[in-house]
């Protein structure tokens, strides 16, 4: 037992070394013991993904597929990888707040269904600078959908909770998606972090 704790203490100071060097000798630690002592906050981040699958500039490409996906209902094996906009409202020309990027794979023989692996990369507004990580299964006929967030980095780092994902519309003939997103996302705070400016 004590061989496993060192090993995870020596994982942890090797993880966060460089970060803690820039804040001082303590930043880290104390950042740390702020998750071990429950001084966590709770975030609502609202936003909508441009998914665009047809047109000229196409932000959703397939990158592979099974030998079963072309006779398939669900499109079985199909691999797709995204680099889709991020808005404050559901227009296209709505403020931009980021970059989902990830991968999306055709994972269920019988239901439109849909592992995902996403990155909310935000590059402007409060969390500019960070990421929100998300990850499961998305039944994409369903009116609401749940995913994981297992993870973040910048004010996210270590930052868990869950993510209702719903189609606000989407056009069959241009191949057009907006998808709306809430996530409810508890994460440690740093006070010293530039990470924090007001919109």
């Amino acid at each position: 037992m004590a061989n496993l704790t060192l090993v995870i203490l020596m994982l942890v100071s090797t993880t966060m070394g460089s970060y803690a060097r820039k804040q001082g000798p303590n930043g880290e630690l104390e950042w740390f013991q702020n998750i071990c002592s429950g001084k966590e906050k709770v975030a609502k981040v609202h936003f909508f993904v441009q998914d665009v699958l047809g047109g000229d500039k196409p932000t959703v490409y397939e990158v592979a597929r099974g030998s079963i996906t072309s006779n398939s209902a669900t499109s079985f094996g199909q691999v797709r990888v995204l680099d889709d906009l991020l808005t404050v409202g559901p227009d296209k020309d709505s403020k931009e707040l980021g970059r989902a990027q990830g991968l999306i794979t055709s994972a269920d023989f019988e239901t439109d269904a849909l592992a995902m692996n996403l990155n909310f990369v935000f590059t402007s507004g409060r969390y500019n600078g960070s990421t929100i990580s998300i990850l499961g299964r998305n039944q994409i006929l369903k009116a609401e959908r749940e995913l994981a967030v297992v993870g973040g980095t910048g004010v996210f780092r270590m930052a868990r909770g869950y993510a209702i994902t719903k189609t606000h519309s989407y056009d069959s003939a241009t191949a057009y998606g907006v998808l709306e997103y809430t996530i409810y996302v508890t994460y440690v705070e740093d006070p010293t972090s530039s990470l924090l400016a007001s919109e």
